[in-house]
């Protein structure tokens, strides 16, 4: 194998570990590097050549995490029809991404201190906006700022996806029970 395939194959090599790793720890979190190794076919030493430890991985898994999220916000078209569409095309696209998120969110080193990436302001921020429009169009409540809709979203995938994971909730069932939960408490109501 010539010096340049090696490489090219590296890289690949590289994503196989990092899906594989995302997808253990999604249903394990305290899985081992020993655990992640053998998950994706390789030795603990080849693991560690690629992440120095626990935490660079944790690190590439939230670098995987940022680019699907910012994928399914592109593939949601936002800015498109109603708010309430907007999510529900969102919540649909981010399903996939739904087990690392919920993994990447108990890694509370992520979001503490200056340490934290920028990629996830920009994320937060782009969901908001649709809040933010659906409340100017009269769609959802102002009592409940476009933060806290979308803190409320990310929880609701994240506990969407134990849900699924853990076999007490079916996985066609999952945009429905998110959209539905979050959105029948954002909508505004008709006053009597």
């Amino acid at each position: 194998m010539s010096h340049m395939g090696y490489r090219c194959l590296m890289a690949v090599d590289r994503d196989h570990v990092l899906r594989s790793a995302a997808a253990l720890l999604t249903r394990k979190s305290t899985a081992t590097m020993d655990e992640v190794a053998k998950a994706a076919g390789i030795s603990r030493a080849t693991l560690h050549r690629q992440f120095a430890g626990r935490d660079a991985l944790v690190r590439a898994l939230e670098s995987l995490g940022i680019a699907e999220c910012e994928a399914a916000l592109d593939a949601a078209r936002l800015d498109e029809g109603t708010a309430s569409d907007a999510v529900r095309r969102l919540v649909g696209a981010i399903e996939p991404a739904a087990g690392l998120l919920a993994f990447l969110y108990t890694e509370n080193q992520l979001f503490e201190g200056e340490e934290q990436n920028a990629g996830w302001a920009l994320i937060d921020e782009r969901i908001s906006a649709v809040f933010r429009r659906g409340q100017l169009d009269g769609e959802f409540r102002i009592d409940l700022t476009p933060a806290w809709l979308t803190e409320a979203l990310y929880g609701l995938l994240a506990s969407g996806a134990w849900l699924v994971q853990s076999g007490k909730g079916a996985p066609k069932d999952f945009p429905h029970m998110i959209v539905e939960l979050l959105l029948g408490g954002a909508l505004r109501r008709e006053e009597t």
